[in-house]
């Protein structure tokens, strides 16, 4: 049986708390499941942020059906144990709303910039993979016990005790990131592959389909027989022609506007009437399994029409 569609708005464009309030209560209206937040505190590349964990909090009390998630943490910036007594707080005042994305971190720009090692990538996803083990011990309720390389836990319980586990949401664009997703998370959110250097790839190989088929692969083969819901953040661009929109999402990302037929068949790109889109995503749902799509907040409204006719 398809999984259903879910659908998230990615709090872009965010800067007080009048922003916050007013575009969670339209992503509610408008039939969205899940408002996510970026965790940065540099400007660039995504603008200035709203501390997401406390936003997330704020968010929650002028919602109630709305879905709250992180995309994603950075593991670095915080111990797993705070992270899992923040996680369970949010978690209890939202009514067990909130979906906890995490990641290795990537930005090496933030890290300098805030005085932190930026380690080598094997340091980062290392300490992410254990971070996620004591996070689903705690948030399952479970006095928790571990040594690792780089954390260890004697004992620990979260309070407050969820319901039932939040959701744990990862962000990977590497092999060995797509494999812990699919042993630890309920989410694989797929990604470029972050680079050394500290950036994300601009590769268009990263975003074609035999590229994503692969990655969605070396989830599936991490996760064995547990089910992990497939999610991606898009880019739709509306139009009458889906060629002539792709051509100009060829253009606006230089790769040309010889690269049209690419970004027609790209899984991260969603060109067209909103008619076509919503059969894009259903042929996409069959061919790699994505029922999990973000859109910025900036077109929410644009993108609502799809919203309906792939959930209502």
């Amino acid at each position: 049986m398809d999984r259903k569609f879910r659908f998230g708005v990615v709090g872009e464009s965010i800067r007080s708390g009048a922003d916050l309030a007013g575009t969670a209560r339209r992503a509610e209206e408008l039939g969205y499941d899940v408002l996510v937040l970026r965790d940065h505190f540099v400007t660039e590349p995504f603008g200035d942020q709203l501390a997401p964990m406390v936003a997330l909090a704020s968010a929650a009390s002028v919602t109630s059906t709305l879905r709250l998630g992180t995309m994603v943490l950075a593991n670095d910036y915080r111990h797993p144990v705070m992270l899992a007594k923040e996680a369970a707080t949010l978690d209890h005042l939202s009514g067990g709303r909130f979906e906890l994305g995490v990641g290795a971190g990537w930005l090496r720009e933030e890290y300098e910039a805030a005085g932190m090692p930026f380690d080598r990538a094997g340091a980062r996803v290392g300490r992410l993979e254990e971070s996620l083990t004591i996070l689903r011990s705690l948030l399952a309720g479970q006095k928790t016990a571990f040594t690792g390389d780089h954390y260890r836990i004697d004992g620990l319980t979260a309070f407050p005790v969820p319901g039932h586990r939040p959701p744990l949401v990862v962000g990977a664009g590497s092999r060995r990131m797509l494999g812990i997703a699919g042993r630890h998370a309920d989410t694989a959110g797929i990604l470029p592959r972050a680079l050394p250097e500290g950036a994300i790839s601009e590769e268009v190989t990263e975003r074609l389909p035999d590229t994503i088929a692969r990655k969605v692969g070396w989830v599936r083969d991490a996760a064995g027989e547990r089910d992990v819901e497939l999610s991606m953040m898009v880019t739709p661009t509306f139009g009458a022609d889906p060629r002539r929109a792709a051509a100009r999402v060829a253009v606006l990302r230089g790769w040309g506007t010889s690269a049209a037929d690419l970004v027609l068949d790209m899984p991260s790109q969603f060109v067209g009437p909103p008619e076509h889109i919503a059969e894009q995503m259903l042929t996409r749902r069959d061919r790699f399994g994505f029922t999990y799509y973000q859109v910025s907040d900036e077109v929410m409204e644009e993108f609502a029409p799809v919203v309906a006719l792939l959930t209502g």
